[in-house]
This record gives C-alpha cells, sequence and structure tokens, in this order.
C-alpha cells in the first residue's frame, strides 16, 4: 500500500514538475507559496506535539513528517523558482534566489534532506524533536538568507 502511495506521489509529481514548467510565473509563485504554507502548517502541528502542547500522536506525527517529505522537493523541482517567478505576485523571496543560484539550491537541498529524514523520525516524540531542530536549522537558514523580511 505504501508503494501504490509513493507511486502515484511519484507519477503526480513528474507530472506536475511538466506543467508547473510551462506555468506562468504569478501561477508558480502560488505554486511554491502554497507548499510552504501547507509545510508550516504540518510543522506547526508536530512542534506543538515536539513541545507538549498537544498530546503526542504516532500516527499523525507521521502523517504530518510525510506531507513535508513530499511536499519539500516539489517547488524547486516544479520550477516554482525559475525564471519570471522573481516578479509579478507579491512574494517575499530575495532577489538573492537569481542571483545566487547554487548557493540558493545548495540551502534548498539542506531543506530538502532534513524534511526527506522527518517521516523516520516521527513515530517517537524524542527523534522527532531532534528531526524538528535539524529541519527548523534549515529553514531558518534560507529564510534569513533568501526571504525578505
Amino acid at each position: 500500500m505504501k508503494f501504490q502511495h509513493l507511486a502515484v506521489l511519484a507519477l503526480a509529481g513528474l507530472g506536475a514538475s511538466a506543467a508547473f514548467a510551462q506555468a506562468k510565473p504569478e501561477d508558480q509563485i502560488k505554486y511554491r507559496q502554497s507548499a510552504m504554507t501547507v509545510n508550516a502548517r504540518s510543522s506547526g502541528a508536530l512542534n506543538a506535539m515536539a513541545k507538549g502542547d498537544v498530546a503526542f500522536n504516532k500516527d499523525v506525527a507521521v502523517r504530518h513528517a510525510s506531507v513535508i517529505a513530499d511536499l519539500s522537493d516539489l517547488p524547486l523541482q516544479a520550477g516554482a523558482f525559475g525564471p519570471g517567478t522573481d516578479k509579478g505576485a507579491p512574494t517575499k523571496a530575495d532577489p538573492k534566489v537569481w542571483s545566487e543560484p547554487e548557493k540558493f539550491k545548495a540551502a534548498y537541498d539542506k531543506f530538502t534532506a532534513a524534511a526527506k529524514a522527518l517521516p523516520a523520525a516521527a513515530g517517537d516524540v524524542g527523534t522527532l524533536k531532534v528531526a524538528l531542530a535539524d529541519l527548523g536549522k534549515t529553514c531558518k537558514g534560507c529564510h534569513d538568507d533568501y526571504r525578505m523580511k
């Protein structure tokens, strides 16, 4: 069952990548913002569990962690930081995203790696806390360097 879920996600991601590569820049901006919003919501739920603000629920934690992992690389792969996505729709992305593409990609890759590690760590509140701290560092690093205040 899990393999089928991953296969569907992979195929959807490939199709979305091709479709979004041809999308208008303002649509790509909305796409990346939506993906980041979903990631933030799931991160918030996980952080609430890690802090003890809400009861830890392994199944819910793994689902939120999987959402983050699954969405993490799609905006970059789908061209949501591509040419023209620095203008148009309102965006908080710093122009350095496009003037320093190799550095930005390296920072984004750190985020993706930390995100992909979350589902395996989400089954236990102790390992979840460590993985969330790692993820948080990558988010903060990218936001500090590539997000306008």
